[in-house]
């Protein structure tokens, strides 16, 4: 398509084909065809990018937080001004509606606001001395160049937070971003770059994602690692990482439990968690995917939520009356197909969907399958997609250690009316994360990270900056 670009590398302030001129197709989900090319970047490519970060973050960290904060927010005031063409290349690439593309990109600047006043606060201490004329100082400094590796379901979003921390503390950073969704988060990069970052501050590679991780993060110039993605990987990652004494920031898989209780306003709940569950067609870390509902209102739950399902309008996320758009890649409809496959020789029923649509693009039904066992895959793997289980449970003992079977522990939600109950909860149920009776996950003030095998670190509220920060102990006498 014209208005879809070739997109290129960022390597120190040049916008560039990679050095062999290697590049990938990019494909429309909704359509299969090739919308545009990525460059591919070569070992050489990164080599330039590494020496880059190193001049980059020697004059980055000089820089005062408070003209960080300004270029910051500077970026984000063009981030704003161009997010219509932006959220328009997201679709494209990724698939979902247009209006979620652009709530995506509106959401990116709040981020990027967020931790230009973080900048600003990266306060130390003053611990009491000793002895007279002793001044003992804890002081925050940058961490150095990062690497920072993201996926293709929220293409912004996920670079947004790493790229705006690692910025706010001072350091310099290498993205790592999808090759299947290449161009927003080049947008989202150019917005920094024309609002006065220096060029060798930030760059931008494509390519193979275990080859690039394997480099970036065993060189020596690279002091932070922050990845999002699968489980497997990041634990891949977190070992190479260890290996070379690099700290880091994970935020992996989850199969977020939906806990609602007899006493909850079901209608609300069945509402509320059909806009999380089919919200990017599902393939959001945080997405509820087991529906655990007490006995009493199991059929009425079921019933309201299946409703919802069937009104949700699948298509092109360009066309305007879309709500749900494609799949992002060919690898995702399969998989459905398998979990939904597998329910029902197990003997779940299928209350609505459970199919492919059309043969052209990787559209997939708003599915719901009641009668989930602990014994069906999609109880056990992430669904990662527009598929809810749905699982009546008898009392609060046994919904909490369903939340808890799992080895993830991202973000969970609950529904419920007594304040008894959303206490219990808070405290029993062992995730990063939890929201009752309302959506509230993922503001760029509030933590967002998880526990176990969902990762560690946060990604978002006042401790998402410290990973980027080293504390320096500092004591001097008068003498």
């Amino acid at each position: 398509m014209a208005d879809y670009p070739n997109v290129q590398l960022h390597i120190a302030g040049e916008w560039r084909d990679a050095e062999g001129g290697k590049r990938i197709e990019v494909l429309n989900p909704a359509t299969e065809e090739v919308v545009g090319t990525v460059a591919h970047a070569s070992i050489n490519d990164l080599d330039a990018a590494l020496a880059a970060a190193e001049r980059g973050f020697a004059v980055w960290r000089k820089i005062s937080a408070y003209e960080r904060a300004k270029t910051m927010r500077k970026a984000a005031d063009l981030l704003r001004a161009r997010a219509d063409t932006i959220a328009r290349l997201m679709t494209l690439e990724q698939g979902k509606p247009l209006a979620e593309a652009k709530g995506e990109v509106m959401a990116a600047t709040d981020v990027i606001d967020w931790f230009a006043e973080e900048a600003r606060r990266t306060y130390g201490q003053v611990i009491p001395a000793r002895g007279e004329g002793i001044y003992q100082l804890a002081i925050k400094e940058p961490i150095g160049p990062v690497a920072a590796f993201t996926p293709w379901n929220f293409p912004i979003n996920q670079v947004v937070r790493k790229l705006s921390a690692a910025l706010a503390a001072g350091c310099s950073i290498i993205v790592k971003a999808p090759e299947e969704t290449p161009a927003s988060p080049a947008e989202l990069i150019r917005c920094f770059l024309d609002a006065g970052v220096p060029g060798d501050v930030i760059g931008l590679v494509y390519g193979v994602p275990s080859e690039i991780s394997a480099y970036l993060i065993a060189h020596p110039t690279i002091r932070k690692v922050t990845f999002t993605g699968s489980t497997p990987v990041g634990k891949m990652l977190s070992a190479l990482a260890g290996q070379h004494m690099k700290r880091v920031t994970m935020e992996l898989g989850g199969h977020a439990p939906a806990m609602v209780f007899n006493d909850a306003d079901v209608e609300h709940a069945a509402k509320t968690l059909a806009l999380a569950k089919f919200r990017n067609a599902g393939q959001v870390c945080v997405s509820p995917t087991r529906f655990l509902v007490q006995e009493k209102v199991y059929d009425q739950f079921v019933a309201s939520f299946t409703a919802h399902a069937k009104a949700v309008k699948v298509g092109d996320g360009l066309a305007a009356d879309t709500t749900m758009g494609p799949m992002a890649n060919d690898r995702r409809v399969p998989q459905m197909e398998t979990l939904v496959a597998d329910a029902r020789s197990k003997g779940a029923e299928i209350t609505t969907g459970g199919n492919r649509i059309g043969n052209k693009g990787y559209f997939f039904e708003p599915t719901v399958v009641s009668g989930a066992t602990t014994e069906m895959r999609g109880m056990n793997e992430e669904p990662f997609g527009p598929v809810a289980f749905m699982r009546p449970f008898k009392t609060f003992e046994d919904v909490v250690t369903e939340a808890n079977r799992l080895p993830w522990g991202l973000a969970s939600y609950a529904f419920t009316t007594s304040g008894k109950t959303a206490h219990a909860l808070a405290a029993g149920v062992d995730v990063g994360m939890i929201t009752i009776n309302h959506l509230g996950l993922a503001l760029p003030e509030v933590p967002f990270g998880g526990v176990k095998d969902s990762g560690y670190g946060t990604e978002g509220g006042s401790e998402a900056i410290e990973a980027y920060l080293n504390t320096k102990f500092v004591s001097q006498s008068g003498i």
